[in-house]
């Protein structure tokens, strides 16, 4: 496998009974990227987390840093960390109690970094997770990733439930104190727009599908989209865009791989948004 592809999949699925959780999926995920899996509830996004973290049995080759999650799931963890949406901890611990527990547990997890981490929140180490916000717990859990020095980091709705305060001290914390051009972090939220701007690759999940892979770069390149007046919005359905919306006196088109003096006919052509672009994928273009 190529040095600097991370995580690889050939033919990955997932299925539970008849219902198809992750249709028959190729991706190769290079170091260093900070990557978006979008999706609606249910479509998949956490059942590829899942699979990637070696929790849940596959169908089809899948490599995470040249390992195979299930057989080498726990030489896997050395270099990966999790944060759930739910930021499991135990409730009844006392935060100091878990440090010294996972300083035993876990080779990589430096103690004094962690407490280090806590020293800039109001969260004293004696204090019992049942007793903590969830924006709290939220940071005693991004305090131990943050100590551990992991090449993966994984977020499946982090900050679910938090203020937007919060969110953006958690990203902020993560860029600070984690990512490099030799770490990966894969991310999901439905915040799109919060998280875009950090972003270097999206993956889009429709019904267990991946509708789209690709670097923000090709994004931007390949994807413009353009506010059409009336009497032009003719012409410009001529060229067959993959989504059309008519809101407030204007139709607001978004087209795929067409020359940009083609499109200026019509409008000024601009860069499409994540979450524009999401849902005209996930939109049939005859609704």
């Amino acid at each position: 496998m190529d040095n600097d592809i991370l995580i690889s999949a050939k033919g990955l699925s997932k299925s539970y009974g008849a219902k198809v959780a992750l249709k028959p999926t190729n991706l190769e995920i290079p170091k260093g990227r900070i990557v978006g899996v979008i999706g609606a509830n249910g479509a998949g996004k956490s059942t590829l987390l899942n699979c990637i973290l070696g929790l849940s049995e596959y169908v089809g080759e899948l490599k995470v840093m040249g390992l195979n999650p299930l057989q080498n799931r726990s030489q896997l963890m050395n270099d990966v960390c999790f944060i759930a949406d739910v930021a499991t901890l135990p409730k009844w611990a006392r935060i100091s109690d878990l440090f010294n527990w996972l300083e035993d547990l876990h080779p990589k997890f430096q103690k004094q970094k962690a407490i280090d981490k806590l020293k800039n929140t109001n969260i004293p180490l004696n204090a019992k997770i049942k007793e903590l916000s969830k924006g709290m717990t939220v940071q005693v859990h991004l305090s131990i990733v943050l100590a551990i020095d992991a090449k993966v980091l994984v977020l499946d709705e982090p900050t679910l439930g938090l203020d937007i305060m919060n969110r953006r001290s958690f990203y902020d914390a993560v860029l600070r104190d984690f990512f490099d051009e030799e770490r990966t972090i894969l991310v999901t939220t439905h915040q799109i727009d919060e998280i875009e701007p950090i972003l270097s690759h999206a993956i889009f999940i429709k019904d267990g599908e991946v509708t789209l892979d690709a670097s923000l770069e090709d994004i931007s390149e390949k994807f413009y989209a353009i506010d059409v007046s009336e009497d032009k919005k003719a012409d410009a359905l001529s060229l067959m865009p993959i989504y059309s919306r008519a809101i407030m006196g204007r139709t607001t088109m978004i087209f795929r791989d067409k020359a940009t003096e083609d499109l200026k006919k019509f409008g000024d052509p601009r860069r499409v948004a994540l979450a524009d672009l999401f849902v005209a994928l996930a939109t049939p273009q005859n609704a």
